[in-house]
């Protein structure tokens, strides 16, 4: 299952930076994640301070 960005978003910007697929870009006042192109590798959970990446 792909990843998506929750509510408890920062806009830190970590899980872009860490994101081997690219698919991880700044929205209105959060991140996003492009789920065609995420490779659920789970990269961004990892580094994210809040847990807001998660899988569906």
């Amino acid at each position: 299952m792909p990843y998506y960005i929750t509510d408890e978003c920062i806009s830190c910007g970590a899980c872009e930076a860490e994101c081997p697929a690219s698919c991880i870009s700044e929205g209105d006042g959060k991140y996003v994640i492009d789920e065609d192109a995420c490779i659920e590798c789970g990269s961004c959970s990892e580094v994210c301070p809040v847990d807001a990446p998660q899988q569906k």
